[in-house]
């Protein structure tokens, strides 16, 4: 098969793993950066230039779309699918779960518990909102942040309003989320590839931080998921329309919280950590799906 992984970042180990996968299952591997995408649209005609290069059809597409240029992702994984490539990630699924609150409504409208979370809008009033979320400490996240990038815990008033004012000053959307205090600084991180729970690692922040993202210097190491957490992770992906995804959630008094469905989940860490070649199960899933597309294809010609 001809398989173009979309990333900015050929060096990246993600971007690396998924080449390796494919290359040692024979299949031909391309890295394609979709924000040098020149996309042509014409009735029966769609098109993709890269630079001055007319791209050829591939088979499939993983795409590994960055939080900057989610909108941009989407629109080039919209293009290929005119082209009949098969996605591995639909581009409403990825438009979905980049936009945190978005994905928090979707989850909690369908009955899976998420941390209390507010949207801020300039010119609020900011006490009333903390306190309809439990009060100080808050937790204050951009919509569309990633390795702990625009997230801040807030233990007073002051520096709530500090930080929601500097944001929003620089035009930022964002949601204010209760802090969970028993979870003591340690999330947990499941893979999920075509429906399955493929690896799961418990990642726990260094002392005097409380983001556990492995780039901030968290620790990590394998967990286990119980049935009912097991369920939950499958159930939220499911939701979201991912076939590949990464969900974090938290252990709370009430239960597993839900944080975020990550379409573009990193694979350093959890298959460093747990030994599994997630990559390798990403290009399997690909190649089921192509398959399937094929011979739909083949019967509906007869």
């Amino acid at each position: 098969m001809k398989i173009a992984i979309l990333s900015r970042g050929p060096q990246l180990y993600s971007t690396q793993s998924l080449v390796r996968a494919g290359h040692q299952r024979q299949h031909e591997m391309h890295i394609v950066d979709h924000t040098r995408c020149t996309l042509v649209v014409g009735r029966g005609r769609p098109q993709i230039f890269y630079g001055e290069y007319l791209l050829p059809r591939f088979d499939a597409i993983i795409p590994r779309i960055g939080a900057s240029v989610t909108s941009q992702g989407a629109t080039v994984i919209s293009q290929f699918e005119m082209m009949d490539t098969f996605s591995a990630v639909r581009p409403d699924a990825l438009l979905q779960s980049r936009d945190k609150l978005r994905c928090l409504q979707k989850l909690a409208r369908c009955g899976i518990e998420v941390p209390r979370t507010v949207a801020v809008v300039p010119g609020q009033p900011l006490m009333p909102l903390i306190n309809s979320i439990g009060g100080l400490p808050v937790v204050i996240k951009m919509l569309e942040s990633t390795h702990g990038i625009g997230v801040i815990l807030a233990e007073s008033f002051r520096t709530a309003e500090s930080v929601i004012e500097a944001f929003q000053r620089k035009g930022e959307r964002l949601i204010m989320q209760e802090f969970i205090e028993e979870a003591r600084g340690a999330d947990i991180r499941a893979l999920v590839v075509a429906g399955e729970v493929v690896a799961t690692m418990e990642r726990r922040a260094k002392p005097g931080e409380f983001r556990s993202n492995l780039h901030r210097g968290a620790s990590a190491e394998v967990e286990h998921l119980s049935p009912e957490e097991e369920n939950l992770v499958k159930k939220a992906v499911k939701l979201m329309g991912l076939d590949v995804a990464g969900v974090d959630f938290l252990r709370s008094k009430r239960g597993p919280l839900i944080m975020e469905v990550n379409a573009s989940p990193g694979l350093e860490g959890i298959e460093g950590i747990t030994g599994v070649d997630v990559a390798g199960k990403v290009i399997s899933f690909v190649e089921q799906r192509v398959r399937e597309r094929q011979h739909y294809q083949s019967n509906t010609r007869k």
